[in-house]
C-alpha cells in the first residue's frame, strides 16, 4: 500500500494543463443575490437545539429543486427537523413544498400536498421510481424514512409501507436514486450515520468547566448503509445483504451515485465522519467496496477526515468524473482526482483548495458552471458542527460564510468575496443545491441553515455568456434518465455531464444538465449515452435554450433561455 500511495503522488505532482478552451482570469461579472424574501421562500428551520446536546441537532437539514409539475420549471422542497427533547418544539417542524411561479415567485403548496411528514426530518431525494412520468419523493429521518408518490403534480401520497423502503428506525442521513441493476427503474441507496438512538446522549466536554458539548460521532456505533431494488411499479426489496453492502457501516453523511470508472455501470461514493470513506464499484449488480485502492478513503496522510458532503464532477476537462469531499476545520476539504483505472490521485493542494477551505467546516459542496465559461466551479455550505466552539478553542466559530471558488484552468480561485453579500454572511449552513429557477441559462443557488432561515440566491451576470441545458427522458432506460451520460463538445472544447439524484449534502439539485459555452454560438455535437448503452448523437444544436431528448426518439422540445 505504501508503493500505491507514492504512485498516487506522483501523480497528483504531474497535474497535465488544461489544453481545450483555457480560460480567461477575467471572468464576466457575476453576483449572486439573496432573493428569498421577494420569491416568497420564508423558511426558518427547527432543529430542537437543548441543553442534552442530542446530535441530530446539529446536523440537519437539506433541501432539493426537482419539477414535481412537470411545467419546465423546477420547484423548491425544504426538509425540516424538529425535537428530541421537548414534544411542543417537535410539533412546531413541517417539511415545505415550493411551486415555481415562473415570475420570479413560488407559491408555499406545502398544506395541500399531502406530505404530513411529522418525523425529525434530516434530507431527501427525489427520482420517478414508478415511470409514470411523474417525479416521487423519498425524506430520510432520523427515525423512519418516508416515500411519498407524486399524484400527477396535483398533490403526494404517503405509499412508505406498501412501497417497502421505511427502513427500521434508525438515522439516515442522505440519499439517491440509481438503477444500479440496469434494468430500467430506479433503486435506492440511503446512507446511515450512527446509532444515536439513546433517549439521552452521554456527557461529552469540560465536567470541570461545565462545558457540555455534542459529542463527536466516534462515541457512537457506525450503522450500515440500506440499498433497496425496485422490482417494478415501486415496489421495493432490502438488497443490502445481497448486493455486498451488509458488512461495510460507517458514519455516512454525503453520498454520490455516479459511473466512475465508466464501464456504464453506476457506482457509490460514501463520505463519511471520522472514518475511512467507501467506494462501492459497482460490478454487474453486485458492489466491491474498493476505496482504499483507489485512493479515495483517506487524506494524502493516510488520516480519515470528517467527510460530510461531497460531488462528482469533471474539473480537470479529461472526461473523467472527479470527486470532492467536504471536512471539518484545520483538515481542509478533499479533492481527489480520477486517473482513470479504479484510481484517484488527492490533488487538494495542488489545485489552491488546501490553504483556502483549512478554516471552515464544510457540508453541503457542488461542481457547477456558475459564469458558463465551460469548466465546473465550486460551491461549500459552511458552518460548525459545536454551537459553542469559541469556549473550546480561540478563533473557532460556529457561524462561518459560505465559499464560492472560480475554476481557472484546473485550479481554484476563491471569487465569493467578489460575487454577492452573501459570501461574506456568517451562518451555520448545511444544504446546498444549484439549479436554474427561472430558466434564464444560468445556475442559481439554494443553501440551507440549521436552526436559520432558507437562503435563496439568484445568479446575475452567468448568462452574459452562452449554454445549453439538456432535460432526457428515458424510454427503455429510467423515465428520469438517471445514469445517463452527455459528452458535449462546442468551441473546441469537450464537456461530460451525467444526469444523477442526490450529492451534495442532504440534498438533490436540478437534474437538467447544464453545459457553460462560453463565447460558442453553436454546438457542434452532443453525445448521449443511456443507461444500457444506447447512443445518439445531436449535431449542431442551437445554444441558449433548454431542449428536451427522449430515448430513441431524438429532440422532441427546444424552449429558449427567459431573458
Amino acid at each position: 500500500m505504501r508503493r500505491a500511495s507514492i504512485l498516487l503522488i506522483v501523480a497528483c505532482l504531474a497535474l497535465p494543463a488544461i489544453a481545450d478552451g483555457q480560460r480567461s482570469t477575467q471572468p464576466p461579472p457575476v453576483v449572486f443575490t439573496d432573493i428569498t424574501r421577494m420569491a416568497g421562500i420564508d423558511v426558518r428551520h427547527v432543529n430542537g437545539a437543548s441543553a442534552d446536546k442530542h446530535l441530530v441537532e446539529t446536523m440537519g437539514s437539506g433541501a432539493l429543486f426537482f419539477d414535481f409539475d412537470n411545467d419546465g420549471w423546477i420547484d423548491i422542497f425544504v426538509v425540516d427537523g424538529g425535537s428530541l427533547a421537548d414534544a411542543a418544539v417537535a410539533k412546531t417542524a413541517r417539511d415545505r413544498l415550493f411551486r415555481n411561479r415562473r415570475d420570479g415567485t413560488f407559491a408555499d403548496v406545502s398544506a395541500t400536498s399531502g406530505i404530513q411528514h411529522r418525523g425529525y426530518g434530516m434530507g431527501a431525494c427525489a427520482g420517478d421510481v414508478d415511470n409514470d412520468g411523474w417525479v416521487d419523493l423519498y425524506i430520510t429521518t432520523f427515525g423512519r424514512n418516508v416515500l411519498y408518490r407524486n399524484n400527477r403534480g396535483a398533490s403526494f401520497t404517503d405509499v412508505t409501507d406498501g412501497a417497502g423502503v421505511g427502513g427500521p428506525a434508525q438515522w439516515t442521513t442522505s440519499c439517491a436514486f440509481a438503477d444500479v441493476d440496469r434494468d430500467g427503474d430506479l433503486d435506492l441507496f440511503a446512507t446511515n450515520y450512527v446509532d444515536a438512538s439513546a433517549q439521552r446522549p452521554p456527557f461529552c466536554g469540560n465536567a470541570e468547566l461545565k462545558v457540555r458539548v455534542y459529542c463527536h460521532p466516534l462515541n457512537y456505533q457506525p450503522l450500515p448503509n440500506l440499498f433497496y431494488r425496485n422490482t417494478g411499479k415501486g415496489v421495493f426489496v432490502d438488497a443490502t445483504a445481497e448486493t455486498g453492502l451488509a458488512p461495510f457501516r460507517g458514519n455516512g453523511l454525503g453520498v454520490v451515485v455516479a459511473d466512475f470508472d465508466d464501464d456504464q455501470w453506476p457506482d457509490v461514493f460514501v463520505a463519511n465522519d471520522t472514518m475511512p470513506n467507501f467506494l462501492f464499484f459497482n460490478e454487474k449488480g453486485r458492489f466491491k467496496e474498493s476505496a482504499l485502492l483507489a485512493g479515495v478513503a483517506l487524506a494524502i496522510d493516510g488520516a480519515a477526515r470528517a467527510g460530510m458532503g461531497t460531488d462528482a464532477g469533471d474539473y480537470d476537462g479529461d472526461g473523467r468524473l472527479d470527486l470532492i469531499v467536504t471536512n471539518l476545520d484545520l483538515e481542509t476539504h478533499s479533492l481527489f482526482r480520477n486517473m482513470g483505472g479504479r484510481l484517484f490521485a488527492y490533488v487538494t493542494s495542488e489545485v489552491g483548495l488546501s490553504a483556502a477551505t483549512r478554516p471552515f467546516v464544510g457540508f453541503g459542496v457542488n461542481w457547477f458552471d456558475y459564469d458558463n465559461d465551460g469548466a465546473v466551479d465550486l460551491a461549500i455550505a459552511n458552518g460548525h458542527v459545536l454551537d459553542n466552539t469559541a469556549l473550546l478553542r480561540a478563533g473557532s466559530r460556529h457561524a462561518q460564510r459560505p465559499q464560492l471558488f472560480r475554476n481557472v484552468n484546473g485550479r481554484f480561485v476563491e471569487t465569493g468575496r467578489q460575487s454577492g453579500a452573501v459570501f461574506e454572511s456568517a451562518r451555520v449552513r448545511r444544504g446546498l443545491a444549484v439549479g436554474d429557477v427561472d430558466n434564464d441559462g444560468d445556475l442559481d443557488v439554494l443553501l440551507t441553515t440549521n436552526g436559520g432561515d432558507v437562503e435563496l440566491l439568484r445568479n446575475d451576470g452567468g448568462n452574459t455568456q452562452n449554454a445549453l441545458a439538456v432535460r432526457v427522458v428515458g424510454t427503455k432506460a429510467n423515465r428520469d434518465g438517471i445514469g445517463t451520460r452527455l459528452r458535449l463538445t462546442a468551441g473546441g472544447r469537450t464537456q461530460v455531464r451525467e444526469i444523477r439524484t442526490g450529492s451534495s449534502y442532504l440534498s438533490q439539485s436540478d437534474v437538467r444538465a447544464h453545459f457553460g459555452l462560453g463565447g460558442a454560438g453553436v454546438v457542434d455535437r452532443l453525445e448521449i449515452r443511456w443507461p444500457g448503452g444506447r447512443v445518439e448523437i445531436l449535431e449542431k444544436i442551437t445554444v441558449g435554450q433548454i431542449i428536451t431528448v427522449a430515448e430513441g426518439q431524438g429532440l422532441q422540445m427546444a424552449t429558449p433561455f427567459v431573458r
